[in-house]
């Protein structure tokens, strides 16, 4: 068994439950799992050391929420300037005109940028499969990377003619996705301590799916033991269209329709009120926070500050690159950050400020409580070896010794320099190490311009 020790870091920030910062921290990592932590003096001996003098070191980041697949239609001048609604209707029929190898390259490029942004853990929301794509092309994509996935089948059943948002041409038959959660559970999911790929239940919205589909996924996946994700209370709109529809908000619809509880995370939930936040605290639902997209589309500040009061389990989420244009985690820690105290102002919402280690906690030890896993999140002995690193000899961060920690979230970090995943090396030197990234881009390129001219 091979032994890898991290060594001799400017400060090793763990985030474990006490928040353990140690200033010259090494970490021991055997066959993809820490083995020890502590400072570098007391490190024990290894077949391999890496020098990490002069950087600041923290768990890897998790997504808990994306859509890799719209990397294709970043910036697409039609959806520029439009709120949800307009935006999705603007989309859905580029998106309809995606073939499988567009799904596996959008998949890889997505997890390439993540990467190099500090992201190790992501879990990608698809809900659309035209022209015979399938999760399996995800898969194909992620696989190539080497970043831990959790991934989803995702679907829509509620069409335009049925008086739902989506075109009819991108939903399908509530019996085939039904059929398709089984084989994609069956075929990729990994349960196991340490797996670096899981299967997810996650139908779209309350305007794009059948009371019926929530109600049979939510049964699906409580039998198989999986976890349940959807879009819920992202705008005015859809709180308008569930009073319209359902004839209750949108948490209560979530409610009748069986999701509540531990095993289920809600993206964006912005238009969320007091009653509705203890409800959620009580069941352990979660919340996916998507701060940047919020803003690109004129959602609104979700209540994050109220949810981690109350005890509502948050991540962070960058969306989908069609809505934030970008799949950069440690930009997304520093916007909750600023997002979260500008709802602090006292003609906004008043009270404490968020702090910056708060912010990075959302995108460590919070992502791992929303999707379920205390086998990441935080450097600990027993844990997995999910672990970034950051030189602060960049012009970024220069000034910033005085507390390098926070520095992450105040300042504009850009790239990361080193990253390990379940121990193996993904990013090296601010470089990827797992594929031609150069070769990927073009592709995606060539991709992104055949859609776009439809």
């Amino acid at each position: 068994m091979t032994k890898l020790l991290l060594h001799d870091a400017e400060v090793l920030a763990t985030f474990d439950g006490a928040g353990q910062e140690i200033a010259g921290g090494s970490i021991l990592i055997e066959d993809g799992w820490i083995s020890w932590v502590g400072p570098a003096a007391d490190a024990p001996a290894a077949d391999e050391v890496v020098d990490l003098d002069g950087h600041v070191v923290l768990p890897g980041l998790i997504n808990t929420h994306h859509h890799l697949y719209q990397t294709l239609t970043r910036v697409v001048p039609a959806a520029q300037d439009a709120g949800l609604f307009d935006w999705l209707t603007t989309l859905y029929p580029i998106w309809a005109r995606m073939q499988p190898d567009d799904v596996r390259i959008a998949t890889t490029v997505g997890l390439a940028e993540l990467a190099l942004s500090g992201c190790t853990t992501v879990f990608d929301h698809q809900y659309l499969w035209p022209n015979g794509s399938r999760l399996d092309h995800q898969v194909e994509g992620a696989t190539a990377i080497g970043l831990r996935v959790h991934l989803s089948r995702g679907g829509m059943t509620l069409g335009e003619s049925d008086g739902g948002l989506p075109p009819d041409s991108v939903v399908e038959t509530h019996d085939a996705i039904l059929e398709d959660y089984s084989r994609t559970f069956e075929a990729f999911h990994d349960g196991q301590p340490g797996s670096m790929l899981q299967i997810v239940i996650a139908p779209c919205s309350p305007f794009s799916v059948t009371p019926e589909l929530m109600r049979d996924s939510a049964e699906f996946a409580r039998e198989a033991g999986l976890r349940l994700h959807t879009h819920l209370a992202e705008t005015a709109d859809e709180d308008e269209f569930c009073r319209a529809t359902y004839g209750v908000r949108p948490v209560a619809y979530a409610e009748r329709v069986g999701w509540a509880g531990d095993d289920v995370w809600l993206a964006h939930a912005v238009h969320v009120v007091t009653d509705e936040i203890e409800r959620m605290a009580a069941a352990g639902t979660g919340v996916a926070h998507c701060p940047t997209s919020n803003m690109r589309l004129a959602s609104g500040i979700a209540p994050v500050r109220q949810y981690l009061r109350a005890g509502v389990p948050v991540g962070l989420g960058v969306d989908g690159s069609a809505s934030n244009d970008s799949s950069n985690m440690l930009a997304e820690v520093r916007q909750a950050l600023l997002l979260n105290r500008l709802a602090a102002a006292p003609d906004v919402g008043g009270g404490p400020i968020m702090a910056a280690r708060t912010a990075l906690g959302l995108a460590t030890r919070g992502g791992a409580a929303v999707l379920g896993r205390t086998d990441i999140g935080s450097i600990e002995v027993g844990k997995a070896a999910d672990i970034i690193a950051i030189d602060l000899d960049r012009p970024g961060l220069s000034g910033a010794r005085h507390d390098p920690v926070a520095a992450l979230a105040l300042c504009d970090v850009g790239r990361i320099d080193h990253s390990w995943v379940h121990g193996r090396r993904v990013v090296a030197d601010g470089e990827l190490t797992t594929i031609e990234l150069r070769v990927a881009i073009e592709q995606h390129n060539a991709a992104a311009a055949r859609i776009a001219a439809g």
